[in-house]
Formats: structure tokens, C-alpha cells, sequence
């Protein structure tokens, strides 16, 4: 707006405030901390700077301005909402690793260091002892190290059904085996 404009900023908000109001309402926008209020009200100051007489309408200039200020606040608070979430999301995959075999859907803790007593590593020799060595290389890399059959079948240069055919073996072998039998090795 030129120096020599007759309105002061003041003088024009009285006359336009109840503009970012409706554009609130417009948009069902939930504002209780005034904050598309206020962006509303910058958009407003801006618009009053920036307008130029000759191109058209004030209160037209200022409806396009307004509205459109709202409308990117909205989009950078959904794509923070987004970000949030994601990051929340990301947490949760590094707190907790889900097997996505089992039947149950509750998160097992991903713990990376897990100290291996004499009692486990008995248990894991006896569980080898019973598998074949691609039985065991399944168990080994799916259950221990928790790697994708994707994963496993790139490491160990075969196909992924071949993958999943060694897990199914050696899940078979493992309950026909039963845990009884691997108890009485223990003791």
C-alpha cells in the first residue's frame, strides 16, 4: 500500500477482523490457542503492505491471502503431526521387534546384548545337535540374530522358499523333539 494511504493498519483491522474469523470457521479449523488467529492477523498485516490498489479489490485481496496463510499453517501441522508420529513410530520398532510369525500380536522387546549363561548355551548346543545344518543356520540367523527369510537366503545364497523350508523342518523336528527332552539334557 502506498505512504500516502488515508487508512492506518489499525483503521483497516477494525473494518476486517471478523475476515480471519470466518476464514477459521470456513476451514473448521479448532484454534483455542489463537495461534491461526494470530497467523491470520500477520496474513492481514502482510496483505495491507503488499496491496497495490490498481489490481483489484482490498477486501478480495485480503480473503485470498488469509485463506491461504490458514491453509498452509494447516499443512505444516499435519506434516508435523506426520513427523511426530513417525518418529514415535521409529521408537517403538527400536524399543520393540515384533515377530511377525507368531501368532501373538505383543511386542517382544529387541534387547541386543543379551548375556548368555552356561544353562542357555547348553540349550542352543542341544537344539544344534538335533537340527541339520540348515536347520540350524535358520534357527541361528531367524530366532537369534532376528533376520528377514529375505535376509537369510541373500547371506546364505539360496531362495527364499528354500529359506522357508528349512524353518518349517526345523520347527517340526523341534516339537517332535519336545521341550521334555530338552530339560532332561539340562539336568
Amino acid at each position: 500500500m502506498d505512504k500516502n494511504s488515508q487508512f492506518t493498519f489499525e483503521a483497516i483491522f477494525e473494518q476486517n477482523q471478523r475476515r480471519i474469523h470466518y476464514h477459521i470457521h470456513k476451514l473448521c479449523i479448532n484454534d483455542p490457542h489463537q495461534e491461526f488467529y494470530q497467523e491470520g492477523l500477520f496474513a492481514m498485516w502482510n496483505a495491507y503492505k503488499t496491496y497495490e490498489p490498481d489490481k483489484g479489490v482490498m477486501s478480495t485481496y485480503f480473503n485470498y491471502t488469509i485463506k491461504n496463510r490458514l491453509i498452509d499453517l494447516m499443512r505444516k501441522k499435519s506434516r508435523e503431526q506426520q513427523n511426530e508420529g513417525a518418529c514415535v513410530q521409529e521408537i517403538g520398532n527400536r524399543t520393540y521387534n515384533s515377530n511377525h510369525i507368531r501368532k501373538s500380536n505383543a511386542l517382544i522387546p529387541y534387547i541386543t546384548d543379551i548375556p548368555i549363561d552356561d544353562s542357555s548355551t547348553m540349550i542352543w548346543e542341544h537344539v544344534k545337535s538335533l537340527l541339520t545344518e540348515s536347520q540350524w543356520s535358520w534357527v541361528y540367523h531367524y530366532i537369534i540374530l532376528n533376520m528377514s527369510v529375505k535376509e537369510i537366503a541373500e547371506q546364505e545364497g539360496t531362495t527364499i522358499e528354500a529359506v522357508k523350508s528349512h524353518g518349517k523342518r526345523a520347527r517340526k523336528r523341534l516339537r517332535e523333539a519336545g521341550l521334555k527332552e530338552l530339560m532332561r539334557e539340562l539336568d
